[in-house]
């Protein structure tokens, strides 16, 4: 992703940059942020963070990249828990504690339930971690 990024960053807009990389969904209306935490890419949910941080308005931050869900109604903190990625969501709590207007509520993070109406406790116990 850095390589691309320097491949980019002098081309892009700000807009561009917003829109189309952090902000962008795939068909399954997953962004960026997301699929780094299905896959557990610490680095790159860091490298996103301060970009985002740069780029991205605290709500757009929150509402549009972090809470925001996917076609299965799973947020960032959902998708890492159920994939088992406990390291990203080691990060994400300790980026709530220090950013709770950023991030979300506590609350927001532990009951929250995706659209199948299972909660971060559940989507981890469910995927067995």
């Amino acid at each position: 992703m850095q390589w691309l990024w320097g491949l980019t960053k002098e081309r892009l807009t700000t807009e561009e940059i917003k829109n189309e990389i952090l902000l962008r969904t795939n068909g399954k209306d997953k962004n960026v942020c997301q699929l780094a935490a299905y896959s557990g890419e610490l680095d790159v949910m860091q490298w996103l963070w301060e970009l985002a941080k740069e780029r991205l308005t605290t709500e757009q931050i929150k509402n549009e990249m972090l809470l925001r869900t996917d076609q299965e109604g799973s947020n960032v903190w959902q998708i890492a828990a159920y994939s088992g990625k406990l390291d990203v969501m080691q990060w994400l709590w300790e980026l709530a504690k220090e950013n709770p207007t950023t991030m979300g509520t506590k609350n927001e993070l532990l009951l929250r339930t995706d659209g199948e109406g299972r909660n971060v406790w559940q989507l981890a116990a469910h995927s067995g971690n």
